[in-house]
């Protein structure tokens, strides 16, 4: 968090109901609840609504994904998921989520593409999108290749701004060194916007 402070950003961390106490989709809605009031209210907090970030970690970084790939989630709350600026993804799923699959009773290591993946929500005009994993050989259950794949079909269709990294050495447990990625890109996209505004 340290590395966070002083860098000209509101920051609202938001929590999720959990499995077991509640079931798919209701975490997904409660990301996008979160999110829609972050556009809602953050002005009042001297944040500007046209610079929205949405980042997260594992089942936030899923959570992220899902939101800004399938625009069904904030539309409910009429907030246009390509309002979005950018969406930064650190080691997420991009297939069904690992608990939805337990929670169907789908084993961890059967691969699912439902309309609980992001990959199944691949779009052009998705806002920019960052993949950070860990080590391939260290992370968990495939991470990294599957963000791989799902980097690749976004260009394939047609989405230009699909960045992928992967930290070499790092296992799942790595957002300390993913954290300078982040402000890089988050920096670099509100240059961007500044110039187009």
């Amino acid at each position: 968090v340290t590395i966070l402070k002083e860098k000209n950003l509101c920051i609202v961390a938001v929590n999720y109901r959990l499995h077991p106490n509640v079931n798919a989709p209701e975490y997904i809605k409660d990301a996008a609840a979160a999110v829609a009031w972050v556009f809602k209210n953050i002005a009042s907090f001297g944040g500007n609504n046209n610079a929205i970030f949405v980042a997260g970690y594992s089942a936030g970084g899923y959570l992220a994904k899902m939101i800004t790939l399938d625009k069904s989630w904030l539309n409910a709350h009429h907030i246009d998921a390509n309002k979005i600026a950018g969406t930064i993804s650190m080691s997420g799923h991009t297939i069904t989520h690992f608990t939805i699959r337990k929670e169907q009773g789908i084993d961890g290591l059967q691969a699912t593409v439902d309309a609980y993946a992001p990959l199944y929500h691949v779009r052009n005009d998705a806002p920019p999108l960052l993949l950070i994993t860990g080590d391939r050989e260290l992370e968990l259950l495939g991470r990294y290749e599957e963000n791989a794949y799902f980097a690749r079909m976004m260009k394939l269709a047609g989405h230009t701004k699909t960045k992928l990294y992967e930290l070499d050495g790092f296992d799942h447990n790595m957002t300390y060194p993913a954290m300078p990625l982040m402000l890089k890109e988050i920096e670099k996209i509100k240059q961007m916007l500044n110039t187009n505004l």
